[in-house]
């Protein structure tokens, strides 16, 4: 499923896949500038789920 959603997030143009050949090989991503403008929606959604759940732990 992961790599589902990196393909999908790749072909919307939100992320970048990053290849590194040398040894270990590894791959990273990196959010594109369209990728870094849902930042304030996710810092809202944290913000809120944080709010959240301090209300159910009281």
């Amino acid at each position: 499923m992961l790599a589902l959603q990196l393909v999908e997030l790749e072909k919307d143009n939100l992320i970048q896949k990053n290849i590194y050949s040398k040894e270990p090989l590894r791959t990273d991503y990196t959010l594109t500038e369209l990728g870094l403008t849902l930042e304030p929606v996710i810092r809202a959604m944290s913000d809120w789920g944080d709010k959240y759940n301090q209300l159910n732990n009281d």
